[in-house]
């Protein structure tokens, strides 16, 4: 499975879009802890997989927007502030992905 992942195609600007995820995660004015490098590689590989499952051997932006809450979900940490508006991790992430710009 591993080969085969290593084999699943992804696009620079795709690698980019990943990247800047996690930058927009750390200079979120709503999150007190953002997505670390680690964040980007995990995010990255259930990317792979994801579309190996889905029986392609190339990542789509949907596929990385897919997986985006369950790999953030866990490794970010909201502001007091942003608790005490009634936001939820979940809810951060999703307008942080409305946020970032969707390659085309």
């Amino acid at each position: 499975m591993r080969e085969e992942m290593r084999r699943v195609f992804v696009e620079p600007t795709l690698i980019r879009y990943i990247a800047s995820l996690v930058y927009h995660s750390r200079n979120s004015k709503a999150i007190y802890l953002g997505a670390s490098p680690r964040a980007s590689v995990a995010l990255l590989q259930t990317s792979k997989a994801y579309a190996i499952l889905q029986g392609r051997d190339f990542v789509t932006p949907g596929d990385i927007q897919f997986l985006t809450i369950p790999v953030f979900r866990h490794r970010l940490i909201l502001t007091a502030e942003a608790e005490m508006e009634g936001y939820t991790t979940e809810k951060v992430i999703r307008r942080l992905i409305e946020k970032v710009e969707v390659p085309q």
